[in-house]
Order: structure tokens, then sequence, then C-alpha cells
């Protein structure tokens, strides 16, 4: 179910950007395979640079970290740092470009249902919703961060670890000449 489903999502964002399609054209027959464990899609490109299932070898692999919804979290580089990529390289960066850069034009989507001016405020709502939401997880990432290095510090503060190495090396610095005057009466 997971394979139609994400083939079909895939070929209406296709749809939607003229410039992927033509960027997967040259590469018309070839074949590759998305793989997140335990998920995996396997897909053919086809001669009008839409998709569809394949049950043949890839010509590319791309695999990512079981972890990749986490690390989403974080940004879409952290994803695609730790993405893994076997096989047609070049093949591999046009896929890669493509997937990173298609976005989903809900609005055009919802004006088939709603109308033009319904739908360009439905989009609307949601981005102002969206970026509500995101600020508040940064503000309660930051509330949390500083709770536990100021409040209850079981994190140390980037200040107090510089603090401590100072005063380490001041101490190993010290204990060098008491080693250097020990040797010394010992001769």
């Amino acid at each position: 179910m997971f394979g139609p489903l994400s083939l079909a999502a895939l070929n209406h964002l296709l749809n939607q950007a003229d410039w992927a399609r033509a960027k997967l054209l040259p590469f018309a027959g070839r074949r590759a395979r998305l793989a997140m464990p335990p998920f995996q899609l396997d897909f053919a490109i086809r001669e009008d640079g839409y998709v569809e299932a394949s049950t043949e070898t890839p010509d590319v692999v791309m695999t990512l970290p079981a972890d990749a919804p986490l690390r989403a979290l974080q940004g879409q580089e952290q994803v695609i740092a730790a993405a893994r990529v076997e096989g047609n390289a070049h093949l591999a960066t046009e896929l890669s470009f493509v997937l990173r850069n298609l976005r989903w034009d809900a609005e055009e989507d919802l004006s088939r249902v709603v109308g033009d001016i319904a739908a360009h405020r439905l989009v609307q709502g949601a981005n102002v919703v969206a970026g509500w939401q995101k600020s508040a997880a940064r503000n309660l990432a930051e509330n949390v961060a500083e709770y536990l290095s100021e409040e209850n510090p079981l994190v140390a503060r980037p200040q107090d670890l510089a603090s401590h190495v100072g005063e380490l090396a001041e101490l190993r610095d010290k204990l060098s000449q008491l080693e250097k005057r020990v040797h010394k009466l010992s001769l």
C-alpha cells in the first residue's frame, strides 16, 4: 500500500512541476530505490518524466537512516547529510535535486474544490498556524534548554565549560611545574 500511494503522490508533485519532469527526462528508463527502513520505494522514470513502479534492479539506491523523521526536525540538511547513495552518481545527483526542491502547490489543488479566493485564504491561514507552531516549538526548546542549564543545571552552559577547561589547563601547568621541582629535589 505504501508504494502505490507514494508513487501517486510523487507523480502528483511532478505534475505540478514541469521543471522537475524536464530534469528527469534524460534518465527515462532508469530505475531508482528510495529506502528508509523498514520502507522502500522502487520506481522507474518514464519517457514523460513521471515515475512508475519497478521490480528490476535499481541503477541508484538512496538510503535514509531510520531516524530521518527526527533529523528532519533539525532541517533538511541533516537528513541529506545522513543519506547513503549507491550506484549511478549522475542520476543520484539529479534525483536528489528534484526530490529536495519539489513542493506541493496546495493552493492550486484546493482551488479546484473551494475556488481561488477561499483556497488562497485557507493556505494563508495554514501558513500562519504553521509559523505559530514553529515559533512555539522553538520557544519551548529554548525554555527547556534554559531550565536545564540555569534553573536545574543538568546541562553545563558553554561559558561554564570554557571556565572549567581554563582551570584544568592551569592545574595541569602547576602540576607539571611541581613534578619538575620534585624531580630536581630527588637528584
